[in-house]
């Protein structure tokens, strides 16, 4: 197995599975990337006229990989947490979707490795920014996307930490944001990408820009909770709502990309 110095979330495998994906922070993002994804799987799966083969890289839960999996599509689940893997295996056996579902315990690194071929759609969700050279992730995926297929890329936007901290008043870490290394039990990654980066980094392994959504765009920076903001369904409503639309996407705690090898649109 491949050595990697990038970070393994074996000890926030609770964390993940309890306060975050079991709250509102968690339905918006599963939220958001499932109606992005929908017309997608639809589409590929109308062209293909068969299950769809599908690659969840740092599946992490597997909240996705069992959705996709219960729709009758052949999904591959990759995490360098085995506490992770072992938890959304629970989760998939629990959905009857186990059997359909091949899992794969280490660093994405080991996937170019292991004849897998080509996949129709390759995920990758809040891997990018954990990865000490997040520059060599999207080479190492594009081979194992056909090229008629689709890569959906979310990833932490830094713009936001800068935002936040305006919001806040904390103007002496403004000018650090970028630098700003939390400790080993903090959520916010420690080398965050720019969406400028991830647009050079998408053009130059050959893939197309069809849609790009935030996720979080306003509910992370309120300071007083009040009025709809005191409703999680109503909070959820919109930001389902303006995750896509400008100005209010770009400044989206994470943002959710699809790009594809092809010209094919995806609306």
């Amino acid at each position: 197995m491949t050595n990697t110095p990038d970070r393994n979330f074996d000890d926030l495998a609770e964390h993940f599975s309890h306060k975050i994906y079991g709250g509102l922070k968690g339905k918006i993002r599963l939220a958001i990337l499932s109606g992005d994804l929908a017309p997608v799987i639809e589409q590929l799966t109308h062209a293909r006229k068969k299950p769809l083969r599908i690659l969840d890289v740092a599946g992490g839960l597997g909240q996705l990989s069992i959705q996709f999996a219960q729709q009758g599509h052949l999904v591959t689940v990759n995490d360098i947490s085995s506490v992770m893997l072992g938890v959304a295996r629970d989760k998939a056996r629990e959905a009857g979707v186990e059997d359909r579902i091949t899992w794969h315990c280490g660093p994405y690194q080991d996937l170019s490795d292991m004849a897998l071929g080509s996949f129709d759609l390759v995920m990758c969700h809040a891997l990018l920014e954990w990865l000490q050279n997040p520059e060599l992730l999207i080479p190492a995926l594009e081979p194992l996307v056909t090229n008629d297929g689709c890569l959906s890329l979310c990833f932490y936007n830094p713009a936001s930490i800068v935002y936040r901290n305006l919001m806040r008043g904390n103007f002496d870490r403004v000018n650090y944001a970028q630098q700003y290394m939390p400790d080993r039990g903090s959520l916010t990654p420690h080398n965050p990408c720019s969406l400028e980066q991830v647009r050079a980094w998408l053009a130059q392994s050959r893939f197309d820009i069809q849609k790009v959504s935030g996720l979080r765009v306003f509910s992370d920076y309120v300071l007083e909770k009040r009025g709809g903001n005191l409703l999680p369904e109503q909070v959820l409503a919109m930001e389902l709502m303006y995750a896509s639309q400008e100005p209010y996407k770009w400044m989206g705690r994470y943002l959710h990309v699809v790009a594809t090898k092809s010209h094919v649109s995806y609306s």
